[in-house]
């Protein structure tokens, strides 16, 4: 194990609520320290994100310290020592030391304890076995620091345990290498994941669609999906097959136009050919409305983008909205196997930026006035009505309007009578 001094001077650690809960715990005998992925994150040289704490104290000595010192508690998962302290807003989550008595799956029973090196061997990865106190003394008892610099995500211990505890772990591999590994991924861990793959059909539906989404939004996204397809891993989650190679120009276009990272966006290049696809995914990953949406938008004719001039474009803005519009002009720019600075491409991508579509001018009352009655022929009208007004490129000149609107009233006068 090694002691250092690597964080004396981090202000997310020495001041505000984490100092707060920090002196709370440590006092008569007890300890707390930061662990996990904030650590890890401090050590990288990135903001701490989720602040986790660990100690000594027992889940009802914590509430009763956290009482007697105003601040609230909420029992989050007391019976496996949870306590989440809420200061100015802020949750942190403090945990009991544990160590495992015996494992089968996420089903592992565990006592409380007080050893900080038990706790560690019983985390996931070396890099997230961290543990730092309030001075700012990092603990490491797994080799996690090293680890860190050298970017390399790697199991504590035995990797087939590691797993066997929960074969959700084999999703956190590649998606903690996916954010902050470089090269490719452990071979130890590796191999232990490609051995526990059919463990993934446990899992839930919802634990899938978090670490799925997380790690697609991640810097090493594609190389980490190429992996896992490799490796015989992703086409037992989606279902169906890979497109490993439209993911990575999807990510490649996206840093191209300076656009923030889709997780959804990068599903779609990397599961989505045709809308049935997007319906399983949505289906298999349990997405929520929005995201099922989306990913069945992006689907729909994708490849109608592929030979698109502007004027069409120009319709399919009008008729899918900037967003939805947007996302499907990059999912048939990445399936088109063109290149991520192609002209004609970012000029589609970008034709929400330098044109707003006009709103369609002609009203029922117009045709009302030219002695149409209402019911289903005025549905009828109007929508023919707009056909041609897109037709025509979006005139607004009146004399265009009323053209559009006699030759619609007449073709559906025309139709009545026969």
């Amino acid at each position: 194990m090694s002691a250092k001094p690597l964080l004396a001077d981090a202000p997310w650690l020495t001041a505000g609520g984490t100092a707060r809960v920090l002196e709370l715990l440590n006092a008569n005998g007890e300890e707390g320290r930061v662990v996990g992925g904030a650590v890890r994150n401090a050590l990288l040289g990135l903001m701490p994100g989720d602040i986790d704490i660990a100690t000594t104290a027992l889940p009802d000595e914590v509430v009763r310290r956290a009482k007697a010192a105003g601040i609230k508690s909420v029992p989050t998962g007391i019976d496996h020592g949870t306590v989440t302290l809420i200061i100015d807003g802020q949750p942190y989550e403090v945990t009991t030391l544990r160590e495992d008595t015996e494992t089968f799956g996420r089903k592992a029973r565990v006592a409380f304890g007080r050893d900080w090196v038990r706790d560690a061997e019983r985390r996931d990865f070396t890099m997230n076995g961290l543990s730092v106190d309030a001075s700012g003394v990092v603990y490491d008892y797994v080799g996690g620091i090293a680890d860190a610099a050298a970017r390399r995500v790697r199991f504590i211990g035995d990797p087939d345990q590691r797993i066997a505890e929960d074969f959700l772990r084999i999703l956190r591999f590649f998606r903690i290498h996916a954010a902050f590994g470089a090269g490719a991924p452990d071979r130890d861990g590796y191999l232990a994941c490609i051995r526990g793959r059919a463990g993934l059909a446990s899992l839930s539906a919802e634990r899938v669609r978090m670490e799925m989404l997380k790690l697609l939004a991640a810097g090493g996204a594609s190389d980490a999906a190429l992996a896992m397809a490799e490796g015989g891993l992703l086409q037992a989650l989606i279902g169906g097959v890979a497109y490993t190679g439209p993911l990575a120009t999807m990510i490649a276009i996206e840093r191209e136009l300076g656009l923030q990272p889709s997780p959804t966006r990068r599903l779609a290049a990397l599961t989505v050919a045709v809308t049935e696809d997007a319906r399983r995914v949505a289906l298999r990953f349990r997405l929520s409305n929005a995201e099922a949406k989306a990913l069945d938008s992006m689907g729909h004719r994708w490849w109608r983008f592929v030979a698109k001039d502007e004027a069409n474009a120009r319709r399919l803005l009008y008729r899918l909205g900037p967003e939805r519009y947007h996302d499907r002009v990059l999912l048939g720019w990445a399936r088109a196997e063109s290149d991520v600075r192609s002209p004609h491409w970012r000029a589609l991508a970008e034709l929400p930026q330098r044109w707003t579509a006009p709103k369609f001018p002609l009203k029922a009352a117009d045709f009302i006035a030219r002695g149409m009655a209402e019911g289903p022929a005025l549905g009828h009208v109007l929508t023919l009505a707009e056909d041609a007004w897109l037709a025509a490129d979006f005139p607004l000149e009146e004399a265009a309007l009323a053209s559009i609107a006699d030759q619609a009233a007449a073709r559906i006068s025309r139709d009545q009578k026969h």
